[in-house]
């Protein structure tokens, strides 16, 4: 698992960055928030409460596909990404040998809740909507519902992980 590329989507407020970072504590892979990629025109659209577009997203996807390439060839790497679509995550896989996806799944009211108590984050609980809408659930992943606690969570993905 050394130099494997995982990916941690779901939508905004799912947990990725949390579990993300957790995960990689356990397994002493590097870890990357898709967020910290972003362009200020990016995040302040989305602070606007407007949903970013396919074109909006095309640099940020190579960027993170780059990122993702060369990671696989030294360490590897936890990257914590939305990919809501399909053709996102086709963008992200492209060339890596055999990336995981890890697909944190939970019921809208859930997540708004979370992201209202969330500070300091650019995105806005307005504009959830638009990524449940978006959301194609990936096929090939591992789907871990998040109404557990983190721990229990990094722990069942080590568990499917390992057993794959």
């Amino acid at each position: 698992m050394a130099s494997a590329i995982i990916y941690i989507m779901g939508v905004s407020g799912s947990g990725k960055t949390t579990i993300g970072k957790l995960l990689a504590h356990k397994t002493g892979i590097p870890f990357f928030d898709a967020d910290d990629f972003h362009p200020a025109a990016n995040k302040e659209k989305m602070k606007a409460g407007i949903p970013l577009t396919d074109a909006d997203r095309k640099d940020w996807l190579q960027q993170l596909h780059t990122l993702a390439v060369t990671q696989e060839e030294q360490m590897g790497a936890i990257i914590a990404c939305s990919a809501l679509k399909e053709k996102y995550r086709a963008v992200l896989n492209e060339g890596l040998r055999q990336p995981q996806w890890i697909f944190l799944k939970g019921d809208y009211e859930t997540i708004y809740s979370r992201l209202q108590q969330r500070k300091g984050h650019f995105m806005p609980p307005a504009l959830l909507q638009s990524q449940f809408k978006d959301l194609e659930p990936p096929s090939g992943a591992i789907i871990i519902n998040i109404n557990q606690p983190p721990e229990m969570i990094v722990a069942d993905i080590l568990a499917q992980i390992h057993s794959s």
